[in-house]
C-alpha cells in the first residue's frame, strides 16, 4: 500500500511541478492521503483520495476525509470534516467543498462555517474567490465576534479589509441596541458600521433613524447624515449631521437643527445644538429659537444662545444676547432671559423692555410671573427706574408714568391692574366719553394705581399726593409734556416671528435650508471609510 501510495505521489507531483510558462496556473498539490486509489468507471478522469487527506495549493492547504482529485482540470471535490485554510487569516469548514485550481475559487455547503480572527460565520454555502479575497453567501447567515451578532439573507466578506459587506437586509443584535439596514458595511476587526439607505438602530433608551451614517459599535460612537434622528420617549433630535455618544446620552446636531420636546410642549431649533439627555440639558446656537405652547398660544424667544436644563415640572431656560420673544399679546426685548417652570418666573435681565397692547414698558428688571394652574400669565414686576408709556389714542402726546417699581396683574393676557410704588409721575391725557380731551394731568405721588380696560387707562388713583395739577392743553408746553427719561421705542417693536431676528441670521438661516435641500436631493452614496477604520490594525509608534 505504501509502495502504491509513494507511485501516485511521484505522480501527481510530476504533474504540479512549475510551468515554464508565467501566467499558467499553480497545480493543486496532494500531501497526503491514507489511500488512494483510479476508478475509471465512476472518476475515469480523476482520483480516489481517503483517510486525512491534505492537499495543498499556493499556500492554501486543504483537508478532509475524503476527496476526488481532477488532476487534468487542476480540480478537487472534498467530504467530510472539510476545512480550507489560508494562513492565519481565513478557516473555511463544511460537510463539502469544492476547489478550483487554475480559477482559484473554492465552494464550500453543507454547515457552511467560517472563521476569522476577529468573526464567525454560520450559513448554508459560502463561496471563496482567491483572486480578489472576497468571500460571499446567498443563504442566510449568521455573524458573531466579541461585541455583535449579524444576521443577513446574503453577504460578501473582504478578507484584506475585514469588512463584511451585505446589501440585503441585516439585522445587527448588540446587548445595548439593534441595527438594521439594507445597506451594511461592518468590519469586524475595529467593529465600525457605515450605514447606506434607511436605516434603524433600536435600544432601550431611543430610536435612530437615518440613510447614511457610520456607527462605532465598540466605543459607541456614532455620526449620521440624511434625514437622521433621534428619539427618546419625551424628545426627538433632527439635524442634517448627527454626532451621537450613546455612553454618555450625548448628541450634538448641525445645521437646521430641532429638538422637540414633547412633555413641555416645546420646540427648540438652530444650527447648532447640544443635548445631554442623562443631564437634562439643551444647548443651541446660530439662529437659536425656542417656541413654547402655552394655553393655545406660542411663545417664541430668539437669542445668540439658548439653554435649557431640568426635568419636567423644573425647567429651566435661559437665553443670551440680544433675546428677543413674542407671543400674541406681548413682545420684548432684553440682554438674557432666566425662566423657570417651577417658579413660573420669566426675568428679563440687562436693558429690558417690553410691549404689552399698546404699553411700552420699561426698568432695569422685569419678571413676567406665571400661574401654573391656569399656564397663563397672572403678574408683573418692574424693578427700579420703571417707565410705563402708551399713546395718547387721539393726539399725537404721551400718556405716561414714571417710578421706583411696578406690580401689575394680567386679565386674559393683558394688564389689568398696575401699582408704581415710591417717587410716582404722571403725564396723563384725560378724554370724556366722546373722546375729548379734558385735560393733561400732570402728578407727582408716592404712589399710584390704574385700572386698565383693553389697554387704554380706564381709572387713576393717587395716593399722597406731593404735587399736581390737571392743566388745559393749552397751559401745559410741549416741553413739559414729557418726563425726564422718556425714550418712545416704538420703531423696535415686535410683531411677527419674523422681527425677531436680524437679516443676517435670516440670510444664514435660508443658506442653510437650502444646503440641507440640495444634500437631500443628491445621490446618496456611502460615506468615506474613515483613517481609524483603515488602520485599525496598524501598530502604534513608540513612544520617545
Amino acid at each position: 500500500m505504501n509502495k502504491y501510495l509513494f507511485l501516485i505521489g511521484c505522480f501527481l507531483l510530476l504533474f504540479s511541478s512549475k510551468s515554464t510558462f508565467a501566467q499558467a496556473p499553480k497545480k493543486i498539490i496532494v500531501e497526503h492521503a491514507d489511500y488512494g486509489d483510479t476508478n475509471t468507471e465512476e472518476l475515469p478522469e480523476g482520483f480516489l483520495l481517503s483517510g486525512n487527506v491534505k492537499v495543498n495549493h499556493d499556500g492554501i492547504v486543504l483537508t478532509c476525509n475524503k476527496a476526488y482529485f481532477f488532476r487534468n482540470e487542476n480540480y478537487i471535490k472534498a467530504f467530510g470534516n472539510v476545512q480550507l485554510v489560508q494562513g492565519d487569516t481565513l478557516f473555511l469548514n463544511s460537510k463539502y467543498a469544492e476547489y478550483n485550481g487554475n480559477m482559484r475559487r473554492a465552494f464550500a455547503s453543507g454547515d457552511a462555517y467560517m472563521s476569522s480572527p476577529d468573526a464567525t460565520l454560520n450559513t448554508d454555502t459560502i463561496n471563496f474567490d482567491r483572486n480578489t479575497q472576497e468571500v460571499y453567501y446567498n443563504s442566510p447567515g449568521t455573524i458573531v465576534n466579541k461585541d455583535n451578532t449579524l444576521k443577513s439573507k446574503s453577504g460578501r466578506y473582504y478578507v484584506k479589509q475585514k469588512k463584511f459587506q451585505f446589501l440585503t437586509a441585516v439585522t445587527v443584535t448588540n446587548p445595548q441596541y439593534v441595527i438594521k439596514s439594507n445597506h451594511l458595511d461592518y468590519y469586524s476587526n475595529s467593529g465600525h458600521s457605515y450605514l447606506l439607505g434607511p436605516s434603524t438602530i433600536t435600544s432601550k433608551n431611543n430610536y435612530i433613524y437615518t440613510e447614511k451614517g457610520f456607527y462605532d459599535t465598540k466605543k459607541n460612537l456614532a455620526h449620521f447624515l440624511r434625514k437622521s434622528y433621534i428619539k427618546y420617549d419625551d424628545r426627538l433630535i433632527e439635524g442634517d449631521s448627527l454626532y451621537y455618544d450613546r455612553n454618555k446620552e450625548f448628541a450634538s446636531a448641525t445645521r437646521n437643527v430641532k429638538i422637540t420636546d414633547s412633555i413641555n410642549r416645546a420646540i427648540i431649533k438652530g444650527h447648532y445644538g447640544e443635548v445631554f439627555k442623562k443631564k437634562d440639558s439643551m444647548f443651541v446656537t446660530k439662529r437659536a429659537l425656542a417656541i413654547n405652547f402655552v394655553d393655545n398660544d406660542s411663545v417664541y424667544i430668539h437669542g445668540k444662545r439658548l439653554m435649557v436644563t431640568g426635568k419636567e415640572g423644573d425647567r429651566i431656560i435661559r437665553a443670551y444676547n440680544n433675546v428677543r420673544f413674542l407671543k400674541k399679546d406681548m413682545s420684548g426685548k432684553c440682554d438674557s432671559i432666566h425662566s423657570s417652570s417651577k417658579n413660573s418666573l420669566t426675568k428679563l435681565i440687562g436693558n429690558p423692555i417690553l410691549w404689552n397692547g399698546e404699553n411700552q414698558i420699561t426698568g432695569d428688571v422685569i419678571h413676567l410671573i406665571g400661574n401654573n394652574s391656569t399656564k397663563k400669565i397672572d403678574s408683573l414686576k418692574v424693578l427700579n427706574n420703571t417707565f410705563l408709556v402708551s399713546k395718547d389714542t387721539l393726539g399725537t402726546g404721551f400718556n405716561q408714568v414714571k417710578g421706583l417699581n411696578l406690580y401689575g396683574k394680567f386679565l386674559d393676557g393683558k394688564l389689568h391692574d398696575v401699582d408704581i410704588v415710591k417717587n410716582a409721575e404722571v403725564i396723563f391725557y384725560m378724554r370724556n366719553n366722546e373722546n375729548e380731551l379734558i385735560g393733561i394731568n400732570k402728578n407727582i405721588s408716592s404712589r399710584i394705581n390704574m385700572i386698565l380696560d383693553n389697554n387704554a387707562i380706564e381709572t387713576i388713583t393717587f395716593f399722597n399726593q406731593v404735587d399736581g395739577d390737571i392743566y388745559p392743553e393749552a397751559d401745559l408746553p410741549e416741553n413739559a409734556r414729557k418726563l425726564r427719561g422718556l425714550v418712545w421705542r416704538a420703531d423696535e417693536r415686535i410683531f411677527k416671528k419674523e422681527d425677531l431676528f436680524t437679516d443676517e441670521e435670516n440670510e444664514y438661516n435660508d443658506k442653510m435650508i437650502e444646503d440641507g435641500k440640495k444634500d437631500n436631493a443628491a445621490k446618496n452614496v456611502p460615506l468615506k471609510v474613515r483613517k481609524e477604520t483603515l488602520n485599525y490594525d496598524k501598530k502604534k509608534p513608540k513612544s520617545k
